[in-house]
């Protein structure tokens, strides 16, 4: 004979309910919060591309005056360079003329009274 039927139960008690809900997080911070956010950060931006903007037009104005006052020193200093080269240049004509009867040095081989200005060489 065979062993006599049972049917399997619940546990005593019930069962544990089960979990169906959706566990969802909250939605975040709400649509004013963030406008306010992004208006924050915009107009902080603004203010900082604003001092940008200050701070680049001085430095701009100080380029400028700077350029103002070296220029008079620059123009003496190419002048006294031109003047230098001048006296070399007439040294040397003297040395390779020196034979040739009737030549000055460093006078115009034009024979007119414009003037002309000297050779000017980059190098």
């Amino acid at each position: 004979m065979a062993a006599p039927y049972r049917q399997d139960m619940p546990p005593a008690g019930g069962f544990e309910s089960i979990k169906y809900k959706r566990n969802l997080p909250l939605r975040g911070p709400g649509a004013y919060a963030i406008l306010g956010g992004v208006t924050a950060i915009c107009a902080y931006g603004f203010y900082r591309l604003g001092q940008g903007n200050l701070e680049r037009r001085e430095l701009e104005r100080e380029k400028v005056w700077t350029r103002i006052h070296l220029l008079p020193i620059l123009m003496a200093e190419g002048d006294r360079d031109q003047y230098r080269r001048q006296q070399a240049a007439i040294a040397r004509e003297k040395e390779i003329m020196k034979d040739v009867p009737g030549w000055e040095a460093g006078k115009s081989v034009y024979h007119n009274d414009r003037k002309h200005s000297p050779e000017v060489r980059i190098a």
